[in-house]
């Protein structure tokens, strides 16, 4: 899942660089949903899913679950308008690819807040740290990737690294994570694993085929870009008829002999 919403994301940023204003804003929305929500944040919970501590029944809130799906999207969008609309040069996209990687690392531990299991849980500050600096990396190296990245293979062949990048954020944010039977209590009431996974499939299936659907039927980079220029030409070609239609009314001759 982060492989394919990576893919998916970079193929709606390749359409947003061929764009200005609204339509570019458009598409980089339509990115921060494919990456944030299909790419980091189904990926989190579909782990954390997978997450198991013998003899203890773990819950989800699922309130704060939807929360952390909310700020995955947002900080994604907001370190992506940075990159889109912060002109050339690199400081742009390091200004939003750190945003974006400590977004998401904020979404991962905050979606870790929604797990509720009886035990202290602590956390390897080292690692918490190595983690925050792989979404970092992640989240500048995605930017880079949309401001370069044009065709389908090569797309490709980048949401793989971003996905095994985003993913190893993950597993090295949970190794970090230590449960120790005892001392407090987490008191939280939320859903089993079980009870969320068949809404959880469906509504990723659900908006992975509409992003796919949009993609497909929205012309790519170069029809983009070669109908701008053939707008351009055929203005230019209106522009010179009506000048020169212009100059023949002004050296038509008097036929009729009105003139001065």
């Amino acid at each position: 899942m982060s492989c394919l919403g990576s893919f998916l994301g970079l193929r709606c940023l390749t359409r947003a660089r061929t764009y200005t204003g609204r339509l570019r804003a458009i598409w980089l929305v339509i990115a921060a949903v494919a990456i944030g929500g299909t790419g980091i944040w189904v990926m989190h919970v579909v782990a954390m899913l997978g997450f198991t501590i013998p003899g203890q029944d773990i819950t989800y809130n699922v309130p704060m679950t939807l929360i952390s799906l909310a700020a995955a999207i947002v900080v994604v969008a907001t370190g992506l308008f940075i990159g889109g609309f912060g002109g050339d040069g690199l400081s742009p996209v390091l200004a939003g690819g750190v945003i974006m990687g400590i977004g998401v690392a904020a979404m991962h531990y905050f979606g870790m807040a929604a797990v509720s299991m009886r035990g202290t849980v602590r956390y390897d500050l080292g690692l918490v740290g190595i983690s925050v600096l792989i979404a970092i990396v992640a989240g500048t190296a995605a930017l880079v990737a949309g401001l370069r990245v044009g065709g389908v293979w090569s797309s490709l062949g980048t949401s793989m690294v971003m996905g095994v990048a985003v993913t190893g954020m993950h597993y090295t944010g949970m190794a970090a994570m230590r449960v120790y039977a005892g001392g407090s209590e987490m008191v939280m009431s939320g859903e089993p694993a079980s009870s969320l996974l068949l809404p959880l499939l469906l509504g990723a299936s659900v908006v992975t085929f509409l992003l796919m659907l949009i993609i497909a039927v929205s012309p790519n980079e170069e029809e983009i870009l070669a109908d701008a220029r053939l707008s351009q030409r055929l203005r230019a070609a209106e522009a010179l008829a009506m000048r020169d239609g212009r100059q023949a009314q002004v050296t038509s001759p008097d036929v009729f002999g009105t003139g001065s």
